[in-house]
This record gives structure tokens, sequence and C-alpha cells, in this order.
């Protein structure tokens, strides 16, 4: 193999391959990338065995051919070499070696061979739809934050996508949850999309397409099965193993009757509830949410250093009510709203409280409240 490519085009396609393979590997190969020069490109391959990178780039091949090498060496390599130079991929006869070779920088890195390299086997996709990156970007944003990092409900390790029928209308919705709060967001369904399994998007898989939907004009082509999905970006394909196991009914957490509605400035409460929750030792600790006509005082105490308080006024009309949330939760649920107010309703100190972004009808957070 003997190839010769720009360092941008290079470093732009190793960065997003090379994030897939894992600092630490009890399989050598695993911690490889797989260089396939053929025609006028240069296609790199990586995986974990749950999720693959592919990508080509322009290439100038004067010599075809594959090999492997370690993935976050030749990144680094390639990151520190100067701006708009020309690197040439070579590897030597017995194929042990690929040389990198750039202005008067020479390295030689160990090669596996090729045959060595797992492929991931897609099989064949039931349903087909396409998506604006915008759209698959918003619902990603919305929700991703609470997805549930606890290994042991693996089945809420990621983001529920399903095809749902709300208001006589087709809507594809994204939901994650972790039992202590709940994001859903919808958009209108793609066409290609009606009868799609409901499907689990692994957390690992959802930070990776997070990164790759960035330029708004892409559209993204989603192709899916009951174990797999394939996501193709431009010139960047991945595809993942599905998370195998049945998200909660979770259409029953949502509650119904919360009749006491509040609505505050979106910046001043994130601003105010970062301020009192300094006080606390972990970000984790309650915030107190005393609510009355027109006020709402938030109260942190730790016994350990002190207490905070701080008064806003609110829109508020109903029953005074005292409530406590996780300070983390509702910060994180700030941060999501895009809209100036944001609209809490609530039913009582113990039952879940539903929060609407006011500019954004299309999602719907839910909170659980903590003893106070």
């Amino acid at each position: 193999m003997r190839v010769v490519l720009e360092r941008s085009n290079l470093l732009k396609s190793l960065n997003h391959v090379h994030r897939v393979v894992e600092r630490r590997n009890t399989i050598p190969i695993l911690s490889n990338v797989l260089l396939n020069a053929d025609g006028a490109s240069l296609e790199m391959k990586a995986t974990d065995l749950d999720l693959e990178v592919t990508e080509a780039t322009p290439a100038n091949v004067e010599q075809g051919g594959a090999t492997t090498v370690p993935a976050h060496l030749l990144y680094d390599i390639v990151r520190k070499l100067a701006e708009g130079a020309e690197v040439m991929l070579k590897t030597d006869e017995g194929g042990a070696t690929m040389s990198v070779i750039s202005g008067r920088s020479n390295f030689k890195l160990q090669c596996l061979p090729q045959s060595d390299f797992p492929q991931l086997t897609a099989g064949s996709f039931s349903h087909i739809f396409r998506l604006d990156s915008i759209s698959l970007k918003a619902l990603i944003e919305s929700t991703q934050f609470a997805i549930s990092t606890e290994e042991t409900r693996y089945y809420l390790n990621g983001i529920y996508l399903h095809a749902h029928e709300a208001g006589g209308a087709l809507k594809l919705r994204a939901v994650a949850t972790d039992g202590h709060r709940l994001a859903r967001a919808e958009i209108d369904a793609p066409a290609g999309s009606e009868g799609m399994p409901g499907i689990i998007v692994p957390r690992k898989t959802v930070s990776e397409l997070q990164k790759l939907v960035d330029d708004p004009d892409v559209a993204v082509t989603i192709e899916l099965s009951d174990t797999k999905i394939r996501f193709t970006i431009g010139s960047v394909v991945l595809t993942s193993k599905l998370i195998d196991g049945t998200f909660p009914d979770y259409e029953r957490v949502i509650p119904t009757g919360n009749d006491k509605k509040l609505v505050l400035d979106r910046q001043t409460f994130a601003a105010a509830v970062d301020r009192v929750s300094t006080i606390s030792s972990e970000r984790g600790r309650a915030v107190k949410m005393s609510i009355a006509e027109g006020q709402v005082t938030l109260t942190v105490n730790n016994p350990d250093s002190g207490s905070a308080t701080e008064e806003l006024a609110a829109d508020y009309a109903s029953d005074p009510i005292d409530i406590g949330f996780n300070a983390k939760y509702l910060l994180d649920v700030a941060a999501q709203l895009s809209g100036g107010e944001a609209r809490f309703m609530l039913a009582d100190a113990g039952s879940p409280t539903l929060i609407h972004d006011t500019a954004d009808d299309r999602t719907l957070y839910v909170l659980m409240p903590m003893r106070v």
C-alpha cells in the first residue's frame, strides 16, 4: 500500500473513526484502525464490536492495499504534523510495518493483518428513511442528558426511538429516562418510518452521532432492523448494535392531572438554582422550592457548611406548595429549554412534575421530586 493525501482530510476522517476505539483493549486488533486504499480514496474503519464507523477520504493511491495500525497513535501523529502538509502512508514489503511520512518526519508503526479485523455484519434492514441533520440533532440533544448510566438497568442505557400516533398524525419520538427524570421529544415521522420497531440506541452510539450531525445541510439516511441501526451522514457510515431489551411503558409515568401552573423566567431561575446549590457539597443535593402566589423561594441546607435562600418572582395563582428537586436535574432541564420561560405543572410534593418548553411544544420533561 502506498497512498498520499492531505493532512487535513486524513485528520478529519481519523477524528471521526478513532473515537470508537477503546483506549484499553484485551483484543489487540480492536485497538487498530483498518486502512484500505483503493481507487481514488482511502477508507478507514474502526470498531468496538458493538459500534462500527467507516469513512472514505479522497487520496492519491499509488499502490492499493489494506492494513491495520494503532488508531489513537496514528491520530496523535497526524494531529501533530504541520498544517497544510501532505502525508504519505506506505507499508513495507512484508506488511509488518507502515511508514507515516510528512516532510522530514518519518514514523514506523506496527501493523496487524487486515484479515484479523472483525466485520460488524449488518444483515438486512427492514426500514429505511431520511432525516435532515437538524431534526436528528434536536431529538438527540433534547433527550440524551436523561439517559441512565446504571449498567444493571441496561435497557435504560440509551434513547428509545419509535413511531407514535399523536393527534391523528404519526410522530417519530425519542425518549430517555434514568428513573428520576424523563425527557421526550418528537418530530413529524419521515416517510419510510411507518411500522418501524421500537428500538433502543445505545449511549455510546448516541454520543458519537451527536458529534457527526453538526452540518445543518446534510441529510441523514437511517436504516434499521430489530438488532442493528445504520446512519449514513455524508461520507461517514456508523453502524451499531441496538440494546436488546424492552423499554418500560414511559407513558405511565407522565402525569395527566397536574393542575398547578408555575411559570418562571428560565435564565433567572437557572442562575438562582446554580447559586443556591453552591452551598451543597454535591450537586445532587435537593433544592427546596417554596411556591406561593407570585413568588418562589429556593432553599438549600447543608448541615456541614450552612444554608442559602433566594427569592424569585413567579406567575403562580394556586395553593402554596413546598417541593424539592435535585439541583443538577433542574439545571439540565433548564439548559434544554429554548424559550424565555419555563412552565411547571405540579400536583403535590410527592408526585412527578411536568416541565414544558414555552417555545417548543415538541418536547416534554418529567422530574421526580426529592424529600426535603
